[in-house]
């Protein structure tokens, strides 16, 4: 199909400049490789189950249910289930590649004149012993498991690691009947008082978390973490000990907590794979964008947690800029900041208090020499931190890309997008640009055929409607959750986490 403007992502950024592009006249086709839009963090149960309480899970239900019914009165074209592995620059264009369904195995192309990535982040990985067990899983991915399954990880649950995620992970759980054991923060949080002035709108809502937690009795364990996950065929307990201001353990401070579910997470990093198919220039790990989110390809917007990990607030106003900038680009006109400023304004203190986060949370120092060596650090390779260490001490690895030649890390299912970061620390090296001509694996005979399918719609896709398209501005009140990734397997809430 042909179209003006193609986003990808269908979360709150998506979202937003969907509907913001869509209102100006532009065409939109909206792809997203989940049934439903909404992304991680307006993730809803599936209407099979039934939900009495859909609502009781999330934040700001009001702002979904706006972004849901302008969506359903615009013109957008929803294409769901597209899980999208390449933009093809072209003379004429770009060309949005992706497969479909849960198979992935049928091609599908979008021709548009312009693509806005709204492909959000996903969370980091740092390995400990233990950490494979079943039961054990990302605080993202228990977070996905409640809001869209209904289910929960475990009975007895502990929370850790650092990062605002843990606060509604813990608190979630506890609400939904989950005893849980501890909250475990590696950071210092009265490191707070020093970004008070950034973080003055976060504070209502991680008070209202905190104040869940105390309501249920969870015990809070400042400058904590976990040091080996214990169990022989799933989790029975963890220990947990105290850090010292360097990150190094506290002797006699090791503790037992029994649980069978631990949910872990250490922050996130922007998904930026299609990004660097593009040739996109990088700030950093996230994707480089100016004041209307132009990257520096002609054609190509970005939007959300792929510029820089920020929470949904901050994704609702970076889309709304992304899809009015690329509206009036597209109709050959200049775009006018002006109508776009209390969005833009909304992102100047939200990327603030974003800053001021990732210095509070930043993962534990020296947490690398907790690792033991027969701990697996790729898991879809089977390689453990002795075979890394013995590359970089024995062999003279100095890079990540040369750790993988000599080890096969990362030459797994996930292409190192999982263990990447944890195994560029364990060689002592910053993470390496990744360079993958895809972003997610693609069948050999997808690649082989000339030319994709493209002769009608997929009973997936879904018109939004013919209606008059309802925009709307960022939202206003702060946020601590994000919103989840469009594409690759290790997304999915059953397949997430380390279990």
């Amino acid at each position: 199909m042909r179209t003006d403007l193609a986003v990808i992502g269908a979360g709150p950024a998506g979202l937003a400049a969907s509907l913001a592009a869509s209102a100006r006249g532009v065409r939109v086709a909206l792809l997203d490789a989940e049934p439903e839009p909404g992304g991680q963090y307006y993730r809803r149960p599936a209407a099979g189950l039934r939900a009495r309480r859909p609502r009781a899970p999330h934040g700001r239900w009001r702002t979904w249910t706006r972004l849901r019914d302008g969506l359903a009165a615009s013109s957008v074209r929803r294409l769901a289930d597209h899980h999208v592995w390449c933009v093809e620059r072209r003379p004429d264009g770009l060309t949005v590649h992706a497969l479909l369904g849960p198979e992935q195995e049928q091609p599908a192309e979008v021709h548009a004149r312009a693509v806005l990535l709204a492909t959000g982040g996903h969370e980091v990985v740092l390995p400990f012993p233990g950490w494979t067990l079943p039961g054990v899983v990302t605080a993202g991915g228990a977070q996905a498991m409640l809001k869209g399954g209904l289910v929960v990880p475990g009975r007895t649950a502990v929370v850790a690691g650092t990062g605002p995620l843990l606060l509604p992970v813990a608190a979630g759980l506890a609400a939904a009947g989950v005893s849980v054991a501890a909250l475990v923060e590696s950071a210092d949080p009265r490191r707070l008082v020093r970004y008070a002035g950034p973080l003055v709108g976060k504070l209502p809502e991680g008070a209202g978390y905190a104040a869940g937690l105390l309501r249920h009795r969870v015990p809070f364990l400042a400058r904590h973490t976990v040091v080996r996950a214990h169990g022989d065929e799933r989790l029975t307990g963890v220990t947990v000990a105290a850090l010292d201001a360097h990150g190094r353990l506290r002797p006699g401070t090791e503790r037992h907590l029994p649980c069978d579910a631990l949910a872990v997470g250490h922050g996130m990093l922007p998904h930026t794979d299609l990004a660097e198919g593009l040739g996109c220039r990088l700030d950093g790990p996230a994707v480089a964008v100016d004041g209307e989110q132009r990257t520096d390809v002609p054609g190509v917007w970005a939007a959300g947690e792929a510029t820089g990990i920020g929470g949904a607030a901050l994704a609702l106003a970076e889309g709304h800029i992304a899809g009015r900038s690329a509206a009036a680009r597209l109709r050959g006109t200049a775009p006018d900041p002006g109508a776009w400023a209390p969005a833009a304004r909304a992102r100047a203190r939200l990327r603030a208090s974003a800053s001021a986060l990732d210095a509070v949370y930043a993962p534990p120092g020296r947490w690398t020499d907790r690792v033991t060596d027969d701990t697996v650090v790729c898991r879809c390779e089977e390689v453990d931190a002795g075979a890394v260490r013995a590359a970089v001490a024995g062999l003279g690895a100095g890079d990540p890309r040369t750790v993988k030649l000599l080890t096969r890390a990362g030459m797994g299912w996930c292409q190192g997008r999982m263990c990447g970061p944890a195994v560029a620390a364990l060689a002592g090296c910053a993470p390496a640009p990744s360079r993958r001509p895809f972003a997610r694996p693609v069948p050999l005979g997808v690649l082989a055929r000339p030319h994709a399918d493209t002769a009608g719609p997929h009973p997936t896709d879904h018109p939004a409607g013919t209606g008059p398209s309802t925009d709307h501005p960022a939202g206003t009140g702060p946020s601590t959750d994000h919103p989840a990734g469009t594409g690759r397997p290790a997304d999915r809430p059953t397949e997430r986490g380390p279990s």
